[in-house]
């Protein structure tokens, strides 16, 4: 990728905790943050030293596996005819696709291999303990990511997300939400990594089909970590990821905030799809009327039950389980 891009904020001085992140608008880079893992000691030691003590404690529980042709340069994605991806999914164990990897590193083109978002309570479990970030809650289970040299293209996930490098480096390239029209993504319901990517390639911005791409790589902040170090990803940012070395693992923690009523969140994408079926094709003016509805009672930070007495507030106000149920029902009956 050409050209200067401006470097992700670091983190410096007491131990980070959860309420320097949660809230953030910007991603922070944390390094050495879990510098003491068993996995980043092995790691600066040798990939052999990585693989071996991975292999010691691997439950034999398959992953999800991607295989690309060398072809492919690594970089997940759609196949010629965009009616498929350019990889094949297999189901494996760590220590094979650790196998692998190792037979891919004498090669000078190997195939992209890529095991992804695996719990590690299910193909790892011995290393649940050692591996944990205190600032968060037990019950967040953390995932690892391990394959050679594999770039998944820009996407955003709704969580909060701490990523850290465990083997290898890896370099972050964000984009802030207000990005994405100049991200050309694809499809949201057919998509290679499950959320919808970016089809525009940052080391390709002279691609006539994306020209606005450029203006996105001028607001990109970027990051190259190590071993050991960390990134927090705030939710809804774009964010590709590239493996830089013939072996590579991270280690993710996804979560939202539990809000004060105790009902944990859900996803919106749903929502997302569902405004696209009911908005799209109205006219210009019910369109606007829409969005100043949505933006009353949704967006806008000043509260719109305010003058309603607190027990007739229904969908505005503090719901009980029973009440949020019926919600539900309600929303299910709608659709």
């Amino acid at each position: 990728m050409s050209g200067a891009r401006a470097a992700i904020e670091e983190y410096h001085g007491r131990p980070i905790g959860i309420a320097d992140l949660v809230g953030r608008d910007r991603p922070l880079v944390i390094r050495g943050l879990c510098r003491d893992w068993p996995m980043v000691t092995w790691a600066r030691q040798s990939d052999t030293a990585f693989a071996q003590g991975l292999a010691a404690l691997d439950s034999g529980g398959e992953v999800d596996a991607l295989l690309m042709p060398p072809e492919e340069g690594g970089v997940v994605g759609y196949n010629a005819d965009f009616d498929g991806f350019n990889y094949a999914h297999h189901r494996i164990s760590i220590t094979q696709g650790l196998q692998r990897l190792a037979q891919y590193s004498r090669q000078e083109n190997p195939p992209g291999l890529a095991l992804q978002s695996a719990l590690i309570s299910a193909c790892l479990p011995g290393l649940l303990d050692s591996h944990a970030l205190p600032f968060l809650d037990g019950v967040v289970q953390p995932r690892i990511w391990i394959g050679n040299r594999v770039t998944t293209p820009a996407h955003f996930d709704e969580y909060h997300n701490v990523a850290c490098v465990a083997c290898g480096g890896r370099r972050f390239t964000l984009f802030a939400p207000e990005q994405v029209r100049n991200l050309y993504v694809g499809p949201l319901d057919f998509a290679p990594t499950g959320a919808a990517i970016s089809m525009a390639r940052p080391d390709r911005q002279d691609d006539l089909r994306f020209p606005r791409l450029k203006q996105a790589l001028a607001a990109a902040q970027v990051a190259e970590l190590g071993p050991g170090d960390a990134i927090y990803i705030p939710p809804m940012w774009w964010h590709q990821v590239e493996s830089l070395e013939q072996i590579n693992a991270l280690v993710n923690y996804w979560w939202k905030p539990v809000p004060a009523d105790g009902h944990a969140p859900g996803t919106a994408l749903g929502c997302l799809m569902h405004c696209i079926l009911a908005f799209k094709s109205l006219t210009p003016a019910e369109r606007t009327a829409w969005k100043t509805l949505l933006d009353h009672y949704v967006f806008d930070d000043e509260d719109p039950a305010a003058h309603i007495p607190a027990e007739r507030r229904g969908v505005l106000g503090t719901l009980t389980s029973g009440q949020l149920a019926a919600l539900r029902e309600t929303i299910r009956r709608y659709l």
